[in-house]
């Protein structure tokens, strides 16, 4: 049999299917020769095969896996074959706590089970593995498949899954309170240990034979774990499996109210603001405020004030975060507090009150500082972060923003939550882009890109590839970034993701603008800003303005209309607290005045606005402006 380095992956994963077992190995090794080695490892995951058979000169306790199972088995004591069987209810590691609770009962004490696995350990047919602090145990997959094949008579053994579903309940709910404050991989892997029981327990609730009121319980307490590891496709999943099993029973307690906020969430992250998504958003709100639940209330408020912003709906998103802020301060809980203030900075940011929504974010990160900052999967301090690096830059501050956004990824990272570093790569390049530093801009869109495709995350992936098409129009290839930018408008429509269309729509137009397509991009702008000021999205309304100048530049019959769209731009920056805006447009009018022979005004606009910076001399505005400043100085001296 001839083998390449590209069937060692194979090899690897039988030999780890069969736990090392040497004789599991030989027989796997018996089918390559008749099968070939992909199609055995097919079967091998199908199935554990016990019955393949070995060399006709083995001993017949090794002819075949299953007699060799069942002469193992057979040498067991009562208690021990009892024990085994019990612990077939696992599903891969368990914890001592586990095992004791779930395979101990009136017949078999505490004292019984533990001689039992002793035994069983030294018979190598429970392995032992520590993960973290803690000792996991675990049944051989061969050996479990054995168990289950046999006839079990345990009177208890329809006991066994209901203790080891209610186990895993309680489990579940203690680790949705730990997940937030668990630092390390390390400490988060002993909880990923777990999920496979977690997952066993849900599919025997939820199918026949099972206890689906268990399973609404253990989904409602697992579906927030899914969340926070991101694991959105089965949080999604078990939610909506619950929610069904609901119907002819008690609706509106905290169960549904866990359940719906979830549901809305994951739907959110994978598919974009849909109408689904808002109904389950909107049922959890209600729940939580028939139960007067105060931090359930602001949590799922913040959270639909983000739904809003991703459907852009800004000024509605603005209304939910105020709610917010109105149930938090009437409960007087920091914590709640701290929720409403990231929701009122992040909705104020977007319809450009920039000084108010600095101020609210920062209040929010000094909370989050020191407390635990997750709520139904969000990290708050990312979404702080990500604000205030925005923030800072449209104040002025280019040098403190991309700080700040490399301090936020870094976060996520840290995080180990897959949406969260979505979240940050998707928001993150923007500064790098402002500050004209496409390297480190690309780099993070290519990352956002893979991250996203690898964990189903829709809307983010499509960003990564508005991204690519921005970078290419700044690189001199517009058509190219045109075309692109478009797929990726086109994709975020599809989802309701329409948070993106102002920021992509500007520069999708100053796309158009490089390959001459003046007149739609002159629509398409006039488009953008009347929807912005329908909608409220006023944070790029001064860039849009400044654009709407340069499409008419493009046009030089109408030269005195450009001047007056970026007066218009101007006097927004201004009174939105904006002086990167102003720069950009300041530059763009500078220019303007000096062309027609007016080399003293050109200065006098421009040196005031361009002296406000005392940071970031080298991003590309700024250096831009210093160019052009230091040509002026040199007309006017001449």
């Amino acid at each position: 049999m001839d083998l390449d380095d590209a069937d060692a992956p194979i090899v690897v994963g039988i030999c780890r299917k069969l736990d090392g077992v040497a004789l599991a190995i030989e027989l796997a090794a018996r089918r390559v020769e008749a099968y070939g080695l992909r199609d055995t490892a097919a079967l091998l995951d199908q199935r554990l095969t016990l019955l393949w058979l070995g060399s006709r000169t083995a001993p017949p306790r090794h002819k075949t896996l299953q007699a060799t199972l069942d002469w193992s088995y057979r040498l067991l004591s009562s208690v021990e074959r009892l024990v085994l069987r019990r612990l077939a209810v696992f599903v891969g590691h368990f914890t001592l706590d586990a095992m004791l609770a779930v395979v101990t009962s009136v017949n078999v004490d505490q004292t019984a089970v533990l001689g039992a696995i002793d035994s069983l350990i030294a018979k190598s047919m429970v392995t032992t593995r520590p993960i973290g602090a803690m000792m996991r145990y675990r049944l051989l997959d061969t050996t479990r498949t054995y168990i289950l094949g046999t006839e079990i008579t345990d009177p208890e053994v329809a006991d066994l899954a209901v203790r080891h579903a209610n186990y895993f309940r309680r489990w579940s709910e203690q680790a949705g309170r730990e997940w937030a404050a668990l630092s390390s991989g390390a400490e988060r892997e002993a909880h990923l240990a777990d999920l496979n029981n977690v997952r066993a327990a849900l599919e025997w609730c939820f199918g026949e034979g099972g206890d689906p009121e268990i399973g609404i319980k253990l989904a409602a307490a697992a579906a927030p774990v899914l969340l926070a590891m991101s694991l959105l496709s089965e949080c999604y999943r078990w939610s909506q499996h619950a929610i069904v099993a609901l119907e002819g029973r008690t609706r509106g307690e905290p169960e549904e109210m866990q359940l719906q906020a979830n549901l809305g969430v994951a739907s959110m992250h994978m598919n974009g603001p849909s109408d689904a998504a808002r109904a389950a958003l909107d049922r959890s709100l209600a729940i939580a405020e028939a139960g007067g639940n105060v931090l359930s209330q602001v949590g799922i408020l913040g959270t639909l004030s983000m739904f809003c912003t991703r459907d852009g709906e800004f000024k509605t998103a603005l209304d939910h975060a105020r709610r917010a802020r109105t149930v938090a301060g009437a409960a007087e809980d920091p914590h709640a507090m701290a929720l409403a203030q990231s929701a009122v900075g992040r909705a104020l940011h977007f319809i450009g009150e920039h000084g108010s929504a600095r101020s609210e974010l920062e209040a929010a990160l000094q909370h989050w500082s020191h407390a635990q900052r997750a709520y139904l999967g969000f990290d708050d301090r990312i979404l702080v972060g990500l604000g205030l690096a925005r923030g800072l830059w449209v104040q002025g501050h280019p040098t403190k923003a991309a700080v700040r956004a490399r301090e936020t990824i870094k976060d996520a990272e840290s995080s180990t939550n897959p949406a969260s570093l979505a979240v940050a790569l998707a928001w993150a390049p923007d500064v790098f882009v402002w500050n004209g530093d496409l390297a480190s801009a690309e780099a993070h869109a290519d990352r956002l890109v893979a991250h996203a495709r690898s964990h189903s995350l829709g809307p983010y992936l499509h960003v990564g590839y508005g991204y690519k098409g921005i970078l290419a129009i700044r690189r001199g290839d517009a058509r190219g970034g045109v075309d692109t930018l478009r797929g990726c408008l086109k994709h975020c429509h599809a989802m309701h993701y329409e948070v993106r269309n102002t920021e992509f729509n500007i520069l999708l137009a100053q796309g158009l603008l490089a390959i001459e397509q003046v007149g739609e991009a002159i629509r398409l702008v006039d488009d953008t800003i009347s929807r912005a000021e329908e909608n409220g999205d006023l944070f790029f309304m001064p860039e849009a303005l400044r654009v709407r100048g340069c499409a008419v530049l493009a046009m030089p019959t109408r030269v005195d209309d450009a001047e007056r769209w970026f007066k218009q731009s101007l006097e927004l920056s201004r009174r939105q607290g904006a002086p990167a805006w102003e720069l950009r447009t300041a530059i763009d009018l500078a220019a303007l005045l000096a062309g027609r022979g007016q080399p003293d005004d050109a200065c006098g606009l421009l040196r005031p606005v361009f002296e406000q910076f005392t940071e970031g001399l080298e991003t590309a505005d700024l250096a831009a402006a210093g160019r052009l400043l230091a040509s002026l100085v040199g007309r006017t001296n001449s």
